[in-house]
């Protein structure tokens, strides 16, 4: 017996059954939600040392071509058979991250706790100051009390907001170095993970690209092998780029601090050298802060201090920062500040630093499919054509 199938009715009957699976399957992961946070976790928990590998081996990778594609290719030293190049290099670069990591912990770490905690000693010694000066000012003015109270209202809340981030600062050191600690153990795993992972990252990037190929057509997985290759050299780029321009700034700012004898000089050229790794942004971030507390202290030095750092902005504007990160990112100022706002929402002062980067590469994705069908369809690609 032939049965006879309404179209009409079978397709609303599929697409009812459809609603109904995923309102099941929707409704069974909300009430398993708390148990799949769990199994997350001690998953996140259980790869955390090939996480922590593959993170320190995409750092040591930048210290690793410097090696390989510069110091080995130098006369005399390219010599040097390509099968010892690989362990040579590796040996150097983790020997260099060490040497890194030491000097900081020996002469930079101790000193900035100490500033930090001095500053948090003179604060109260500052506020005082400050309150006899605003008290001469408001008499040489005559200014009338409720706007002489308001202006110590806020420089009051000015000053608590700044005593309690650095109060919170210390601990938070404190708890990075006692984590780091108590994840000793994963570190040396992840070590050794990142030392397997760079001896053989040819292998690894071409067993990439084999998976990528047997799953997708060639046309598409030439692409998609294209676009990891320069998502990876824009990121990159960016990154090391920026950690090595933010390193200049923070260098060529404390010997321009300490020419001037300014107060907290280490502190301040820390958090400029930092807060310049955020673009755009960062600059403001950074000096800001800076210049309340040299404010706190001596209010000529305080302009003073604003004028050179907009002279080390201008040197690192137009100078040193396009020598360095050239055009790595690729778009506009706008685009710049849209990633930087989007990220920063969602990811913080991480999403900061990262956004740019990864704004540039889903950017390049549609600009790259847009001019595609563009030019399948026999239309200019420039966007001027359309004005």
């Amino acid at each position: 017996m032939k049965v006879e199938w309404n179209k009409k009715y079978t397709t609303i009957a599929i697409y009812a059954f459809l609603v109904i699976a995923s309102s099941i399957i929707v409704y069974l992961m909300a009430s398993q939600a708390e148990d799949l946070k769990v199994k997350l976790s001690g998953m996140i928990a259980t790869m955390q040392p090939f996480i922590i590998g593959a993170a320190i081996a995409y750092i040591i990778n930048f210290i690793l071509n410097f090696y390989e594609k510069v110091i080995f290719e130098l006369k005399y030293i390219n010599k040097l058979n390509r099968k010892y190049r690989r362990g040579l290099g590796l040996v150097l670069s983790y020997f260099t991250a060490i040497i890194l990591i030491a000097l900081f912990m020996q002469f930079v770490l101790p000193q900035l706790v100490d500033s930090i905690v001095g500053l948090a000693n003179n604060i109260p010694e500052y506020v005082n100051d400050a309150t006899h000066v605003i008290a001469e000012i408001s008499e040489k003015f005559n200014l009338e009390s409720k706007y002489m109270n308001m202006i110590v209202e806020k420089w009051n809340e000015l000053l608590n907001y700044i005593i309690t981030l650095l109060t919170n600062l210390i601990p938070v050191i404190g708890n990075f170095i006692m984590t780091l600690g108590s994840s000793i153990l994963n570190i040396i795993i992840g070590i050794i993970v990142s030392i397997y992972i760079l001896i053989d990252k040819e292998k690894f990037i071409a067993l990439s690209r084999k998976i990528t190929f047997s799953i997708f057509s060639q046309e598409r997985s030439k692409r998609i092998v294209e676009l990891a290759r320069r998502s990876n050299d824009t990121f990159g780029k960016f990154l090391s780029g920026k950690i090595l321009d933010s390193l200049i700034i923070g260098i060529l700012t404390f010997i321009i601090l300490t020419i001037f004898k300014m107060p907290y000089t280490l502190l301040i050229s820390v958090v400029i050298g930092i807060t310049n790794i955020i673009p755009f942004f960062g600059p403001f971030f950074g000096a800001i802060p800076s210049a309340i507390i040299i404010l706190c202290v001596s209010p000529i030095k305080a302009l003073w201090f604003i004028g050179i750092i907009l002279v080390i902005q201008q040197i690192d504007g137009n100078i040193i920062g396009p020598k360095i990160l050239g055009d790595s990112i690729g778009i506009s100022a706008f685009w710049i500040l849209f990633s930087l706002l989007i990220f920063a929402k969602f990811l913080g002062l991480i999403g900061m630093i990262i956004g740019v980067p990864i704004f540039a590469i889903i950017y390049s994705i549609i600009k790259e499919n847009v001019e595609r069908k563009l030019k399948a369809k026999g239309l200019p690609v420039e966007t001027e054509k359309y004005k």
